[in-house]
């Protein structure tokens, strides 16, 4: 079978907060008392990005970016200007879709007022706040920064910028919290209006306080109990689900998350930044991954330090890989894309289709791959069923 280039996408990672959260094992680093070399570091992306373009011309050429994705730590620790400067740079070495969507995450106890019209001239089209919750109980328990209040302002704000695309970041399954809390989240994100709403389970990370130090966190019943009630009130609200933890207004699906989900491809540049990318002349998928200390990472402008890894995707890895991504759609996906996005024939996975749709985990339908209701359930025991 032959691969065939699947869009691409551009992540940047920004590693740096203002606090580390005790749940976070994202590569962040809380600021200290020296200020972060911020302009510095814009240079080394653009170097990063050079480096990677470089090296991956051929797989690249002629395929336009779909979306940026600014994340982190604290994308917004970055002033307005150096955004800008960073989004010209891209442009001038990539070509961007007309429509390219472009996120900033925010966390609202960091962003000034006044800054998001700064965003937006310098080509931010979708702001997505890491609200988690509106408790300020709960926010206190998870290390936030921020009050309800502030992240109900901060929204506000952006939404009198000029933004018309919005995510909120919500979490559920909080320390002691009871089923009207996490709907109570839900009713205070909706009363706000975002386009989008990201609704996550707490879950216990290695190397995070949080697993060093469990707190008291619901079990998995009243856990369920809550993703049910929560999907039921958004769905009311026009909501629709079309990720495990992704809800959004018609129309307003994250391009950046779905092209992510379809395994497509992405550049990923900045310290601890991963990346995936198809070579469709020689049939192979590429996985590239930063080193993590921003530190090591900027130690040289492009430089052979930057890179934590590199690998070639094996044959035997890929069904696991694309399930891993592809099953959280809840509408599923064309069986055709399984060959064209691994170069593998569909018969390398009948097996483990046969034995998935034997135990009422995916619906029985050789033209769609999709889970069942049972099967989003559990969800990691049908994707373990790929691994080879």
């Amino acid at each position: 079978m032959s691969l065939i280039a699947p869009p691409l996408s551009l992540y940047v990672h920004m590693p740096w907060c203002v606090k580390k959260c005790p749940y976070c094992d994202f590569n962040s680093h809380g600021l200290r008392s020296e200020p972060p070399p911020y302009a510095d570091y814009i240079d080394h992306l653009l170097a990063d990005l050079d480096a990677d373009r470089a090296d991956f011309a051929a797989a690249l050429e002629g395929r336009p970016v779909i979306s940026v994705f600014f994340g982190g730590g604290t994308p917004s620790l970055f002033a307005p200007e150096l955004i800008a400067r960073m989004l010209d740079g891209v442009r001038e070495r990539l070509p961007l879709a007309d429509d390219t969507e472009i996120t900033l995450e925010t966390n609202p106890g960091t962003v000034e007022h006044g800054r998001f019209d700064g965003y937006l001239a310098a080509g931010i089209n979708r702001i997505s706040f890491g609200v988690q919750s509106f408790d300020d109980d709960k926010l206190r328990r998870l290390g936030r920064i921020h009050s309800a209040s502030e992240a109900e302002t901060a929204v506000k704000s952006a939404q009198d910028a000029g933004y018309t695309n919005i995510n909120l970041d919500l979490m559920y399954a909080l320390p002691k919290q009871e089923l009207d809390g996490a709907l109570a989240d839900v009713e205070s994100a909706v009363a706000l209006a975002p386009t989008h709403i990201s609704h996550y389970q707490l879950t216990l990370e290695p190397n995070t306080v949080f697993a060093a130090n469990p707190p008291p966190l619901p079990d998995d019943d009243h856990a369920w109990a809550m993703q049910e009630a929560c999907e039921a009130r958004l769905a009311e609200a026009g909501y629709g689900q079309y990720e495990i933890s992704a809800y959004a207004q018609p129309g307003r699906r994250c391009v950046h998350n779905l092209n992510y989900w379809q395994f497509g491809d992405y550049l990923g540049i900045g310290a601890g930044a991963h990346g995936k990318l198809s070579d469709a002349i020689s049939g192979r998928i590429h996985r590239r991954w930063k080193t993590r200390s921003p530190r090591a990472y900027m130690a040289e402008p492009g430089g052979a330090g930057r890179l934590g890894g590199h690998n070639v995707v094996a044959a035997a890895e890929l069904p696991f890989e694309y399930m891993l991504n592809a099953l959280r759609l809840i509408d599923g996906v064309p069986m055709a894309d399984f060959p064209a996005r691994t170069g593998l024939a569909p018969k390398t996975i009948a097996p483990a289709l046969a034995t998935a749709r034997a135990r009422g985990w995916l619906l029985d339908d050789p033209r769609l791959l999709r889970t069942s209701a049972t099967g989003q359930r559990f969800l990691n025991d049908v994707i373990a069923s790929f691994l080879g």
